[in-house]
């Protein structure tokens, strides 16, 4: 079992909520993120899931090799908006319960979600608390 399959349901449901509401205020905010330059923003997160995406069957999502890459991870999202530790994992979520979203991440591993899912809570609850 994964690291997020072992929170409660109801600490996911409050991280699937605090990332919905403080994206919409991110967002309202900043006039839909006017001050992202989305294409650089698509792009890194594109070179960063190339360099994960090896990685991810000789690796712990917990791991020291891994962990350091989150920190990357968490800076690129973190141009549109610094979530904080529930809001991160809560984007982990989105990614694994939106359709469009779980396809393109697992187009890069077939375990993506799931892996960077695991990652995340492991980065967020050791950094961001």
């Amino acid at each position: 079992m994964g690291l997020l399959q072992q929170a409660t349901p109801q600490y996911l449901d409050q991280c699937r909520a605090a990332q919905r509401a403080e994206q919409a205020q991110s967002l309202a905010s900043t006039n839909n993120w006017a001050h992202v330059d989305k294409p650089q923003a698509h792009a890194d997160f594109d070179a960063f899931y190339k360099e994960l995406a090896p990685l991810i069957d000789a690796n712990e999502p917990a791991s020291p090799t891994i962990q350091a890459l989150m920190a990357q991870h968490y800076a690129i999202a973190s141009r549109f908006y610094a979530p904080s530790s529930d809001a991160y994992v809560g984007t982990a979520l989105f990614y694994e319960d939106n359709a469009d979203m779980k396809a393109f991440h697992n187009g890069y591993h077939s375990r993506m979600v799931e892996f960077l899912g695991d990652a995340v809570y492991a980065y967020a609850r050791e950094n961001l608390r």
